[in-house]
């Protein structure tokens, strides 16, 4: 990626909207306040960063198991998560405005102190000895913070009664907790194991901002993995954090665009007794991707005194029974995504077909997970060439995604494909009819090769 600056996330909207990617949300109406739609492309690179998290943290591994749990719980859940309670943040209101904003986050800001555990009373006395302005009309006026409850609250059934309130769940690592029993049952896991979830959790942002980084509709995937509370809970949160390093450098994120930060101990959460997030360099700055947290046995707890379910674990072995502890990787789908093209998106100097030089802005992202796989190019519209053309793309996609487009300049052409990452074009040309061969290119070193209209299958399975 080119050297951060804030202009490259305007590029990022721009092209995803322009190519297809993300488009605002109930955008003909006006749109919603930071919210998203997926168009094309953007779905297709969803849906490889999903399949090539559960392929790495769950298929490939022999103690991970998958979970789908339901987005509405009984409110009890959320009770015994201490959601109900605490799961707030501190909100605070411009005087001369009336901008609504974090008081964490503007004081973190302005100021570069980190508050999180400070108490509303806290934060705003740091906003008044700080002079944090207000980053809409400057001026320093606030009135005082208070907590601002983040779940999303609708009813159950035809009565709107508070007896029959209900929550869209803030994360999916609930359904896990309170599914344990079952899946240990159905599966006969035994210690250490984890269950891997995918899933949409939705949280009341005061300020959500940033394009995707930070939104109310969002889609995690999150693995709780259970231990003995007798084994070293260190060496197994060390082993998952290597893996959650590994996952971003294998698919392609430059390792000096990552860090770790650890949590102070006033910062962490009442469940946590360690937690440390990767952060990546945005344009806006460092912020945090995902978290690992050792959550001890907190949540089997919670919901074994509120739920009165035994949710102990035998071991035969031993003899003895007890409630596993827990450690949580906890990834964003959809902060994911934003890295990903972020780290891809490139402009560089190409030749042009006159022998002069133009810019090319190009997505360099990992094959396996670019939307679109291979685009067939006739250099032509005329028939002969375009039949041969459909031909290659009926065969090609059995396998993979494939794009077909035969309007303006090869040369176009090229750079719409490199645009939106396609890692090959096949060109079909006159000599094609006599030679049976077409041009393979590459998106990244643009270089090209002649390969047998036979051999295609194969060469793409093997680079592929």
């Amino acid at each position: 990626m080119a050297e951060k600056n804030p202009e490259i996330m305007d590029k990022i909207i721009n092209l995803c909207k322009n190519r297809g990617f993300i488009f605002p949300g109930s955008e003909i109406y006006g749109g919603l306040a930071n919210s998203w739609d997926y168009g094309p492309l953007g779905v297709e690179l969803k849906n490889n960063i999903k399949r090539a998290w559960w392929k790495y943290f769950v298929q490939e591994r022999d103690d991970m198991v998958g979970l789908d749990a339901a987005i509405f719980m009984n409110p009890k859940v959320w009770e015994a998560s201490g959601h109900v309670g605490g799961f707030s943040d501190a909100m605070i209101d411009c005087k001369k405005c009336r901008g609504r904003f974090r008081a964490d986050q503007l004081i973190e800001d302005q100021s570069k102190m980190k508050v999180e555990g400070k108490t509303p009373e806290e934060m705003s006395k740091i906003i008044k000895d700080e002079k944090i302005k207000c980053p809409v009309c400057g001026v320093s006026d606030f009135t005082e913070a208070r907590k601002f409850n983040l779940m999303f609250k609708t009813y159950q059934g035809v009565l709107e009664d508070e007896t029959d309130v209900i929550y869209l769940r803030p994360e999916t690592a609930q359904g896990i907790f309170v599914n344990f029993k079952n899946v240990l049952s159905a599966t006969r896991r035994k210690l250490p194991f984890g269950i891997a979830q995918i899933g949409k959790s939705f949280r009341n942002e005061i300020t959500p901002g940033n394009f995707i980084f930070r939104t109310r509709e969002f889609e995690q995937m999150e693995i709780e993995y259970f231990i003995s509370p007798k084994s070293d809970w260190q060496v197994k949160f060390d082993e998952l954090r290597e893996a959650m390093w590994n996952f971003y450098k294998n698919f392609g994120i430059k390792e000096n665009h990552l860090r770790w930060r650890e949590h102070d101990p006033e910062e962490l959460s009442h469940y946590s007794k360690k937690t440390a997030d990767i952060e990546y360099n945005y344009p806006f700055g460092w912020k945090e991707l995902n978290g690992l947290a050792y959550r001890t046995d907190f949540d089997l707890n919670q919901h074994q005194k509120f739920s009165g379910a035994d949710l102990n674990y035998f071991d035969a072995e031993s003899g003895e029974k007890f409630v596993p502890h827990c450690i949580e990787p906890s990834f964003g789908c959809d902060r994911a995504l934003l890295v990903f093209l972020l780290d891809a998106y490139c402009e560089e100097e190409a030749p042009t077909g006159d022998g002069n030089m133009e810019t090319r802005v190009v997505l360099k992202l990992h094959k396996d997970l670019a939307p679109i796989k291979i685009a067939v190019l006739p250099l032509s519209k005329k028939v002969e060439l375009a039949g041969l053309s459909h031909q290659i793309l009926e065969t090609l996609k059995k396998n993979w995604l494939v794009d077909y487009d035969e309007t303006q300049s090869i040369g176009k052409r090229y750079r719409r494909q490199d645009e939106i990452g396609t890692p090959y074009c096949v060109t079909v040309d006159f000599d094609s009819l006599n030679d049976q061969a077409v041009t393979v290119r590459d998106r990244d070193s643009m270089k090209q090769e002649r390969i047998a209209i036979g051999d295609l299958v194969s060469y793409f399975k093997e680079n592929i």
